[in-house]
């Protein structure tokens, strides 16, 4: 199914067959699209955004160039949609389009006017910037991702879901109650005031977030949701999106959370951290490209905040990508804060993971430096020591890397890789029987993360959500 970023429009576009596609293409072969976007006087929009998204819920992105043209290279074959939209100049829909491989074609897009807001009243139903399409059915408490990948990886997934919600600004309070810890009466308490005739709008907005905190307490995830869906829809202010969007990936209902967190960099472009939530959810998705994209662009908007960078590390250190982008951005972080020793520790992550050959000793040497400054900042920092012993036992100092495997135990004993390697390390020194009592270290302590894991998903509460296509206003002959 198609998650829509945008609401639907009246289509105005043309698609032109390129006559070179006569030739049989090669089944491997991407097709490619062009086209120029205009507003409805006729005038080219520069840097509008357009979206091609398939069925799959693969969205690609790209921006007009000055003179209003875009171009997607490598699209694979499939059926898409594609929208386009800007600030101030409207959006449009166009779709279903079919792609073939080798395939070239040209869809000239024209955006609509934007939408007149109307004067709102207290028996309608407010405007949300348009109709979500997805709906939250129900919960499971199933521990399968839906996603692929090592454990490693979906921990990892998991984990900067945890960050994405840590950025969430904490609820004003909801009550003395909800400090005593009786979410109970507080839920009536708020319930109460929510259906008093009295109650102006925009604090319905409020009191609803404060339900879903309330709900999200007593354990009821899907009302949570809902209550902050509702939030949302009375007033999509930025935290109202944000704390949506969060609910959403943190119960594992990654494309929904895309589709939320997408709306909520349209209405708010400046939001670092609404940028940093859509990447934490393509990333849950498994599309590490669409994530790096949404982290860097974080990045970008605010170089001094750290949260994007560290995202931008942790999805690195986990899946061993090499992304230019990312290098990049993480080589800024450690010049803008040289004094962050995570800063120091995923700029050499990046550093090791694109040397040339273990005989780049100029690249080498600068990630000891880096990781020997981190340790320095924090010595409590067990990845960085755990970085230090690999690189010792690439240059075979056994010595060095056992000593450096040991600090990064001493930071943290329950740091299973650091077991893992320490037990190779004294293998190779001969010393059997330590290499023995690390490696039964490292299974045992494994095993109990696993079942952590496990524990935790199990209690986590995963939403079921059916996703909606659109309903564009023609389809292309």
């Amino acid at each position: 199914m198609v998650i829509s970023l945008l609401a639907p429009h009246a289509v105005r576009g043309q698609s032109v067959q390129d006559p070179g596609t006569a030739a049989k293409p090669e089944p491997s072969a991407f097709a490619t699209l062009q086209g120029v976007v205009r507003d409805v006087r006729s005038g080219v929009v520069a840097d509008a955004a357009v979206f091609l998204q398939a069925e799959d819920a693969l969205i690609l992105r790209e921006r007009t160039n000055s003179v209003g043209a875009y171009r997607f290279a490598s699209v694979r074959r499939g059926k898409y949609t594609l929208r386009a939209e800007k600030d101030g100049e409207g959006a449009t829909i166009f779709g279903a389009v079919i792609f073939k491989p080798n395939e070239s074609r040209t869809i000239d897009l024209t955006l609509d006017s934007p939408k007149t807001e109307q004067p709102s009243s207290a028996t309608q139903r407010p405007d949300f910037f348009d109709e979500p399409h997805f709906t939250v059915a129900g919960v499971t408490d199933t521990t399968s991702l839906g996603g692929h990948g090592s454990e490693a990886v979906v921990r990892n997934r998991e984990a900067l879901a945890d960050a994405t919600a840590a950025l969430s600004k904490p609820a004003s309070g909801t009550s003395a109650y909800a400090d005593a810890g009786d979410y109970t009466r507080t839920r009536q308490n708020l319930q109460s005031l929510l259906n008093a005739p009295d109650t102006p709008g925009h604090e319905k907005a409020e009191l609803h977030h404060l339900l879903g905190d309330v709900d999200e307490k007593l354990g009821d995830s899907l009302e949570a949701v809902r209550e902050y869906q509702r939030a949302a829809e009375l007033s999509p202010n930025e935290p109202n999106l944000f704390d949506w969007g969060t609910e959403l990936l943190t119960h594992h209902a990654a494309e929904p959370a895309i589709e939320v967190f997408a709306k909520g960099n349209r209405l708010f472009p400046h939001s670092v951290r609404m940028l940093a939530g859509l990447g934490a959810a393509w990333y849950s998705l498994g599309s590490y490209e669409q994530a790096a994209k949404s982290f860097c662009e974080a990045s970008d908007l605010n170089p001094d905040d750290p949260n994007p960078y560290l995202f931008m590390g942790k999805m690195q250190a986990a899946d061993n990508t090499q992304s230019p982008a990312i290098a990049e951005r993480l080589a800024r972080f450690a010049t803008l804060q040289p004094e962050n020793a995570l800063a120091n520790y995923y700029f050499a992550v990046s550093l090791w993971q694109r040397r040339k050959s273990p005989d780049d000793f100029e690249a080498v040497n600068q990630v000891k430096s880096l990781l020997e400054k981190a340790v320095h900042l924090d010595p409590k920092l067990d990845l960085a020591y755990l970085q230090l012993g690999i690189v010792y036992a690439e240059q075979i100092d056994l010595p060095k890397a056992i000593s450096a495997y040991r600090q990064a135990i001493d930071a943290d004993p329950r740091l299973e890789q650091a077991h893992y390697r320490l037990a190779q390390a004294y293998r190779q020194a001969g010393d059997t029987a330590k290499a023995h009592a690390e490696l039964q270290l490292y299974e045992e302590i494994s095993r109990e993360q696993t079942r952590e894991s496990d524990r935790r998903r199990h209690e986590l509460q995963q939403f079921v959500y059916q996703l909606r296509d659109p309903s564009p206003g023609s389809q292309p002959q």
